[in-house]
């Protein structure tokens, strides 16, 4: 990843009126808007996509359709310049074709150990990538898409820029052909709920001065120190950000209202060799009880999220039981330290956070693979990574909705 040089600045993503999105099944026009086309970066020249070259290879037909041919860029892929548009961006003006819409769906959420996206946000590719340096934005941009939409050139420019901060997060809408759609924040919800075959809501997310600090019921695994180093909990703050429970069994509805209201519920099995005093369906089934009581009432629009983890300590009757009840499929996440199955760690996750359910997170080994290592479990020395620390990464789509504090992970988040 190419990253600018150390340096923040205070630009927050503007969404100034945010009212309630647009249905799913379909996008609002474009609202009129006075915008005026900038220059990037101080450069006193005027953009080159004012006199486009003649037509190249792939996507660089974007610029000249649209100035040439004058084409609507709403009916061209701004992610690969396809004319066979199936959707609409929901994040900036231009058309999108159905292959990149599925990789859209599968890569926006998902995050890298230093806590930025993976992808770029326009095409969700993207080799070197660039980052925004709004300590609130983690967003990355590809070298392609820049200098596609925005001017030949660009990405270098960036570069050379210490306090670069991204075309979400500028007070102007629009830099050469890449405009911010208005109320993007609403066009995202309704893209995934309209465009996703998952059948649990995407929720919008939220501007930064919105944001508030995460409250978390952690039922049978502590996660305080992955939430922690995440940002998500400034370490000794007030403990009543974070309720801890070994056991569910009393808990009544009265004691999770009084406790709450919540904005993440965690659950798991315990760890194999780990002592217990129940089956492990147990711990399904009080979670579920449990979410239940937490879940915000109808009429609140608030963001929840959820997740339960499984060990590899639940039947395969029991994994059924848990699909149905938690209304979700479950994912496999894995962590590979080597080629052979005895160096797999893995776990099942049922969850409505958004990352779980990216397509990263196909199988890589087989369920007999899986099954087979359940069993050895038994009889090896535990993985020296719990399903609190596997998971780990997931949580990171939550900075979309929660304030973060300070962390270690970028050296401008």
């Amino acid at each position: 990843m190419a990253l600018s040089p150390q340096g923040t600045v205070s630009v927050e993503t503007l969404d100034v009126s945010d009212p309630d999105p647009p249905e799913a099944s379909s996008f609002p026009e474009p609202e009129a808007e006075h915008h005026t086309d900038i220059i990037l970066l101080g450069s006193s020249e005027p953009s080159e996509l004012s006199s486009p070259a003649s037509p190249g290879p792939s996507r660089e037909l974007i610029a000249y359709e649209v100035k040439v041919n004058e084409r609507n860029i709403e009916d061209i892929c701004i992610c690969c310049g396809s004319f066979q548009v199936h959707t609409q961006h929901p994040l900036f003006e231009g058309g999108m074709c159905a292959p990149c819409k599925d990789k859209f769906l599968g890569r926006l959420f998902l995050y890298d150990d230093d806590g930025y996206q993976s992808y770029c946000s326009v095409c969700c590719s993207g080799d070197t990538l660039l980052i925004c340096e709004n300590p609130d934005c983690t967003r990355c941009y590809c070298f392609e898409c820049v200098d596609t939409l925005v001017g030949p050139g660009t990405s270098g420019r960036v570069q050379a820029v210490s306090n670069w901060v991204c075309f979400l997060c500028l007070p102007f809408p629009r830099s050469g052909l890449l405009r911010r759609r208005k109320k993007w924040r609403g066009w995202l919800k309704a893209f995934c709920d309209g465009e996703s075959e998952n059948t649990l809501e995407t929720y919008k997310t939220v501007p930064v001065w919105k944001r508030e600090p995460v409250r978390v019921l952690s039922l049978f695994g502590d996660i305080r120190n992955e939430l922690t180093s995440l940002g998500f909990l400034e370490p000794g703050s007030d403990p009543g950000r974070l309720k801890h429970l070994e056991d569910a069994t009393d808990v009544v509805r009265r004691d999770v209202e009084g406790w709450g209201p919540f904005d993440l519920v965690y659950g798991s099995t315990p760890p194999v060799g780990h002592a217990c005093d129940h089956p492990p369906v147990w711990y399904l089934l009080q979670f579920h009880r449990v979410l239940q009581y937490a879940r915000p009432r109808p009429a609140r629009q608030q963001p929840f999220f959820w997740m339960f983890v499984d060990n590899l300590v639940l039947t395969q009757e029991d994994r059924t039981v848990a699909t149905r009840f938690l209304e979700a499929d479950p994912v496999t996440i894995q962590d590979i330290c080597g080629r052979t199955i005895q160096n797999v760690n893995a776990v099942h996750v049922w969850s409505n956070i958004p990352a779980v359910r990216s397509s990263k997170h196909s199988a890589l080994v087989s369920q007999e693979a899986l099954s087979s290592l359940a069993q050895d479990r038994r009889r090896m020395k535990p993985p020296a990574q719990g399903p609190a620390k596997l998971v780990k990464n997931c949580f990171l789509p939550l900075r979309e909705y929660f304030k973060c504090f300070s962390t270690g992970l970028t050296s401008s988040l």
